[in-house]
């Protein structure tokens, strides 16, 4: 990747769980949970993108949304380094919060797992950079 690529991804929280995608780094075999989401548009805002990709990606309508925070990217998977700007949104959503906890899904796009992860009994890594920061920020948040 040669470019900063501009992304929107959303944290859909419940009852101390996050819902991400599960991931495997296939050169470095790092498991983590990434937040769920995609690329903005040309033309796009940051929100309409958000929620494009969680229809194309869940086939959810999103309702409330919040920007938490606007973070910083810079990796190295699958040996090809990244550089992201991501756009990281609290969601709503009457559709997501009817999946059961021991869903197990896909990304309709392209296939990758998604699931509900206890925030606090993570064993993997969040990415994007920035997510885990804001995930325990919430969690602190709502049990206060």
């Amino acid at each position: 990747m040669s470019s900063i690529r501009n992304l929107s991804v959303g944290l859909p929280i419940r009852s101390g769980h996050v819902l991400v995608l599960d991931g495997v780094d296939r050169v470095t075999g790092e498991a983590f949970h990434r937040a769920i989401g995609g690329g903005i548009e040309f033309g796009e805002t940051a929100e309409t993108a958000l929620r494009r990709e969680f229809t194309e990606e869940l086939g959810v309508t999103l309702g409330a949304t919040e920007l938490l925070a606007v973070v910083e990217n810079i990796f190295e998977y699958e040996g090809n380094r990244g550089h992201e700007i991501v756009h990281v949104f609290a969601v709503d959503s009457v559709e997501i919060d009817a999946i059961p906890w021991s869903a197990q899904l896909r990304v309709l796009d392209e296939g990758s797992p998604i699931r509900w992860v206890s925030i606090a009994e993570a064993n993997r890594p969040f990415y994007p950079t920035g997510v885990a920061d804001i995930l325990d920020t919430l969690l602190r948040e709502s049990s206060s």
